[in-house]
């Protein structure tokens, strides 16, 4: 399936890594909490883009293994991917924020699921992704 981007959430003890998108009024989503990642290059697939995203713009370097879940949403002309990386474990002081966005938060899961200004497309794939894999947080 072609694609142009994914995502990716990074979640641990009813956490959520997340970051505040640039509040820039020709960009998608201004000002919205956003997940790490970003656009396709040079063929790569979706895990790869997810992962090379995420460290671009958080720092963060997780292996595929580490990925619990993915799904590929239409988003014409092509598809977008969501990721999630449920991790036993995670040290927000691995964080080193790139140059894309305001700031980033090692936020509660509950918050993120419920403010107005997260991207309501990915808040959709999480719940999908708790309701198929019965995550630990509901």
């Amino acid at each position: 399936m072609e694609f142009h981007g994914a995502k990716l959430a990074i979640i641990s003890r009813d956490r959520i890594l997340t970051i505040l998108r640039d509040d820039i009024p020709t960009i998608p989503w201004p000002g919205y909490w956003d997940l790490p990642g970003g656009a396709r290059e040079n063929g790569e697939t979706p895990e790869t883009c997810a992962l090379r995203e995420t460290a671009e713009e958080v720092g963060v370097s997780l292996s595929e293994k580490e990925l619990s879940w993915g799904h590929a949403w239409p988003s014409p002309p092509s598809a977008h991917w969501l990721f999630v990386a449920e991790l036993d474990s995670f040290d927000p002081g691995r964080v080193a924020f790139g140059h894309e966005g305001q700031r980033w938060a090692w936020a509660p899961l509950y918050w993120y699921m419920t403010i107005a200004r997260a991207i309501p497309s990915q808040r959709a794939g999480l719940r999908q992704y708790f309701q198929e894999t019965a995550g630990r947080i509901a």
